[in-house]
């Protein structure tokens, strides 16, 4: 088999218009068929997001005379009896504001590797040097991929998937430099923003090291973050040496806000071990042109979910009350979504490609997130984990050994099974019932595992006799509609649609801030009758609704009033700083 080279030249002939113009290169192609296709989807986002929807003008030349590419999928073109040294040129549009995908102004530009580089099909093994030509006013290109001998602005890929796993920043951001953990990071402001360089550089130095300490070493030499400021903005995504964050330009000095966004560089920066190395075996290497399905984005995301707050607790910018208030969030969403009975953690890891990042109407009342029941299992494990050995032992002893085992000593990723009896090993717990949890609708009694730390779980709403129909509503053009119906509720029963107008309540016509259909609610009586007048698709009835006890549920983590010394010791050891 050959080893063709390939070089890709990237430009910005028209930056304004938000296009990208590539030149890819192969040289010394010996087969007689060239299929060369589009990723349609990027690692760490799990939706097939069809990037080659935004590339025009596929052209292919040998020296300077075009030759003949054909399209024959949705993501490949062909070139037939191609000679040693082909040019494939074409155009990508990018405006689209995510970590994902790329985005092109007038400004800068961020280019989303996996949705701009053409591949050799079945080729992902070879390497590649990516030459950035600056338009005349932009000066920085900020990247995990290692410069070249070639060029200042020359970049070498090992292979595809490290290229895909390489975003650039190109542009005028702001960059300043930092050591931590014995690494050499890079930070990449763009956008503007009221963020303290050095206030930025100590606290992510902080969670840097803290997270090093977990994991005992930190495979990189450099790491680069870069952040997009917007007004309002958020979201991040992982790479193998590099991070994509999304932040809001002017809340870096509001306290609540900043420290979210210290979540954020713990959870992306987490993951630097926890998936872009400790993975699922079905999460790398990668099919670029189809959905890679696993049921174990409950650890990757749900562990890493869980262990973005602790670390900034750990780290001494959360009390333990703003920690336990961050933890119990996931509680309260799981358990405020009906789809918690329907869907398990692992399933929600399965469906990612077509349920989470494709939420509708319906969607709280079928489904639940990965993160969020992944952190309340991470929790009931730690704790577990914690109180069997007496302190001795955490979860973050189990990571540090799956990632020596699978990662280091044998370089591949894991059957879950095999890292739950990797998990038994290192402990010596049988962790069945947590780990057989995560592929179940039946929910751990969680209170067996926090009240051993001195901390109780209870709902605020358990003794209330609050009522409700059931249903969320928006207002439109001075109008109130119905936004979501939730599964078992009255409007469930009663038949009440998403997108229903709603009129009157009992005779009394809403008004905009719907207070009488509040006060009604308030007044009423368990089981009592209410006539809704509606407009559903311009046809007004009635839907005679009875109304219920609302199961919305309010949780909280507060110190258990009856806890032991050994409780109480093992409470401050789970949440010491």
């Amino acid at each position: 088999m050959s080893n063709p080279r390939i070089h890709f030249t990237i430009s910005f002939t028209e930056p304004q218009a938000h296009y990208v113009e590539i030149d890819m290169d192969i040289t010394d192609f010996t087969g007689t068929i060239l299929d060369v296709a589009m990723p349609v989807w990027t690692p760490g986002s799990y939706l097939i997001r069809e990037y080659e929807r935004h590339v025009e003008l596929v052209e292919a030349f040998a020296g300077t005379d075009p030759i003949h590419c054909a399209k024959i999928s949705k993501n490949t073109w062909r070139i037939q009896n191609p000679l040693q040294h082909i040019k494939i040129r074409y155009r990508v549009y990018g405006f689209e504001i995510s970590v994902r995908t790329n985005m092109i102004n007038v400004d800068r530009a961020f280019i989303s590797p996996a949705a701009t580089f053409m591949y050799i099909k079945n080729r992902i093994d070879l390497s590649c040097t990516v030459q950035v030509v600056l338009p005349e006013k932009w000066t920085h290109i900020s990247t995990g991929l290692p410069k070249t001998s070639e060029g200042e602005y020359t970049f070498y890929a090992e292979d595809f998937d490290i290229l895909y796993d390489s975003p650039l920043e190109i542009g005028n951001q702001d960059i300043w430099y930092f050591e931590a953990a014995g690494v050499q990071h890079e930070f990449a402001m763009v956008g503007g923003g009221n963020y303290d360089k050095h206030q930025l550089t100590s606290d992510i130095t902080k969670i840097v090291e803290e997270e090093t300490v977990i994991w005992g070493e930190n495979p990189n030499t450099n790491y680069v973050f870069i952040t997009h400021n917007y007004q309002t903005g958020g979201g991040g995504l992982e790479h193998l040496n590099s991070t994509v964050l999304g932040a809001s330009r002017n809340a870096y000095q509001t306290p609540s806000a900043y420290k979210n966004f210290l979540g954020l560089v713990a959870h992306e920066y987490f993951h630097l071990w926890n998936v872009k190395r400790l993975r699922p075996k079905e999460l790398g290497p990668f099919n670029y042109d189809e959905e890679n399905y696993t049921t174990g984005l409950w650890i990757m995301e749900g562990f890493t979910s869980y262990y973005d707050n602790l670390i900034i607790r750990r780290c001494g910018f959360f009390s333990v009350q703003e920690y336990l208030d961050m933890l119990v969030n996931d509680f309260n969403q799981v358990y405020n979504r009906p789809g918690y009975r329907i869907q398990s953690a692992a399933l929600a890891s399965f469906d990612a490609w077509v349920k989470h990042y494709r939420p509708d109407e319906n969607s709280a009342n079928t489904s639940i997130s990965y993160y969020n029941k992944g952190a309340m299992l991470a929790a009931a494990l730690d704790l577990h984990i914690l109180t069997e050995t007496q302190g001795a032992k955490r979860l973050d002893n189990v990571l540090r050994a799956a990632y020596q085992t699978f990662y280091k000593k044998e370089n591949r990723g894991f059957e879950e099974k095999e890292f739950q009896m990797l998990a038994e090993t290192v402990t010596g717990i049988n962790l069945s019932v947590i780990f057989e949890a995560a592929h179940s609708t039946a929910e751990l009694d969680y209170n067996a595992y926090f009240n051993r730390v001195g901390y109780e779980l209870i709902d605020l709403n358990r003794d209330r006799q609050e009522l409700t129909l059931g249903i969320k509503t928006a207002n439109q053009d001075g109008r109130i509609f119905i936004k979501n119906v939730e599964r078992n509720s009255s409007a469930w029963d009663a038949g009440l649609n998403v997108d229903d107008e709603l009129i009157a309540i009992n005779g009394n016509r809403l008004d905009i801030a719907g207070k009488e259909l509040e006060f009604i609610v308030q007044h009423g009586k368990i089981d009592e009758i209410v006539d809704v007048l509606i407009s559903r698709d311009g046809l007004v009835r009635t839907i005679h609704a009875p109304l219920r006890r609302s199961i919305k549920q309010q949780w909280s983590i507060r110190e258990k009033p009856d806890a032991n010394e050994t409780e109480k010791e093992l409470g401050n050891l789970w949440l010491s700083v």
